[in-house]
């Protein structure tokens, strides 16, 4: 359980309306469970009723960005009754919806590893900014569970999202922006005046303005989720996280092995 003294997520409103919303599991590399994606549906629920907040500012306490799941965490779920497991995957469902219609800029500062649900933040940012030690990857596959991708094949389009969805490859800065996963790779000595600048313009936009811009172009283009397309997700997520191929898959990263189903490359002739 979610120790008092140390919140999941840390959430800080500046005088100007930048609301700082950092993952705080720095520890594990940041990777969610269930009390970090509850903190985080709070916290965002609340700023967008705030009325002063104009930007949020998304980033990860400690060495990493935001490894994905808890792989503990996953191994529960796997073990939960069909409802239990199904609500822990709307709740993943639920916390990217919210970052990706949040009605005001959302800006992305991603450092150190980020990994299967940190990639998909990101794709749910308006704005994502990159250090050049930051290394990504779309590693659901490799545990035998199914990404939450329609954020992605938005955010990278369907060719860049096939390859690394399918592969679960590590890539690194200068490729994430390559493909459209982070608009630009700052050096970490300058990447906090980069995000000022970039506020700076945000700052010059009527608030309400910017919300029915961002919000006309996610709905004309079908980038926003009614709860029947959620609980889609949510149930294609559970389902496959729960099957024999998720619980191998956890137990193989657990156990530091190949998953059963990997085949080794064939000898090289001669």
């Amino acid at each position: 359980m979610t120790d008092p003294t140390r919140p999941p997520v840390l959430l800080e409103v500046d005088a100007r309306g930048v609301a700082h919303v950092t993952l705080n599991r720095p520890e594990l590399g940041n990777a969610y469970d269930a009390d970090m994606l509850a903190a985080l549906i709070d916290g965002l629920a609340r700023l967008e009723g705030d009325a002063a907040v104009r930007a949020v500012v998304l980033r990860g306490a400690g060495r990493h960005f935001q490894a994905g799941a808890d792989i503990n965490w996953l191994a529960r779920t796997a073990e939960d009754a069909p409802e239990e497991a199904f609500q822990a995957s709307l709740a993943t469902t639920r916390a990217m919806q919210l970052l990706n219609e949040f009605p005001r800029p959302t800006i992305a500062v991603v450092h150190g590893a980020c990994f299967g649900g940190g990639c998909g933040l990101v794709c749910c940012t308006d704005i994502a900014f990159a250090t050049p030690d930051a290394l990504f990857g779309l590693t659901e596959v490799r545990l035998g569970v199914a990404p939450i991708s329609i954020h992605m094949a938005h955010a990278l389009g369907l060719r860049h999202t096939r390859r690394y969805t399918l592969t679960g490859e590590r890539f690194g800065a200068a490729e994430a922006c390559r493909i459209g996963l982070v608009h630009e790779v700052v050096a970490a000595a300058a990447i906090e005046d980069r995000v000022a600048d970039v506020l700076d313009a945000v700052f010059l936009g009527a608030p309400q303005a910017i919300a029915v811009t961002k919000h006309s172009f996610l709905a004309a283009n079908g980038l926003t989720l009614n709860a029947r397309e959620m609980a889609m997700l949510a149930h294609e997520s559970w389902t496959q996280r729960n099957s024999g191929e998720g619980r191998e898959g956890t137990r193989a990263f657990r156990e530091k092995r190949s998953p059963d189903w990997y085949v080794p490359p064939l000898p090289k002739e001669g």
